[in-house]
């Protein structure tokens, strides 16, 4: 019977899998990667004022006129009274079209609450291709139409 000798795993001493250097250099390039961040951030452009930004539009779209302002600092929300900056006074035809922020910051519009907009002008032009040539804005009230508990 012959029985060879077969070395079994690596030859020499074991590789260790983390080092004091190892964890130095972690530890420098975390802390580049903090400074290197406020610098990057503050030199990054700026949006311009435009599109959503923009504190106000008036345009006739599909025969219909869309006019749109952001709300001052003084004026005050419909539903809870707090003062409204950021929010929209959308009017289609003179009537007003109420909108809704959603979390992501997008706009829908309670003619087409099932999808939402980028900005209030494309919820509003939205709002009227959904109304149709015939249809106006209805007034507050819903026109006693649904259920009221």
């Amino acid at each position: 019977m012959f029985v060879s000798r077969v070395p079994r795993g690596p030859a020499g001493p074991p590789a260790r899998s983390g080092t004091r250097r190892d964890a130095l250099r972690a530890l420098c390039v975390s802390a580049l990667a903090l400074a290197v961040v406020p610098v990057v951030a503050a030199a990054w452009p700026r949006r311009e004022p435009g599109g959503d930004e923009a504190s106000s539009f008036d345009e006739t779209y599909r025969g219909r006129r869309l006019r749109g302002m952001r709300a001052g600092a003084d004026h005050m929300t419909h539903a809870m009274g707090t003062p409204g900056g950021g929010r929209w006074h959308v009017t289609v035809d003179g009537r007003p079209l109420h909108l809704m922020r959603r979390a992501d910051g997008t706009y829908l519009s309670m003619v087409d609450h099932y999808r939402s907009y980028p900005t209030p002008l494309e919820a509003a032009r939205a709002a009227v291709d959904e109304l149709g040539p015939g249809r106006r804005l209805t007034v507050e009230g819903g026109g006693g139409r649904g259920v009221h508990a």
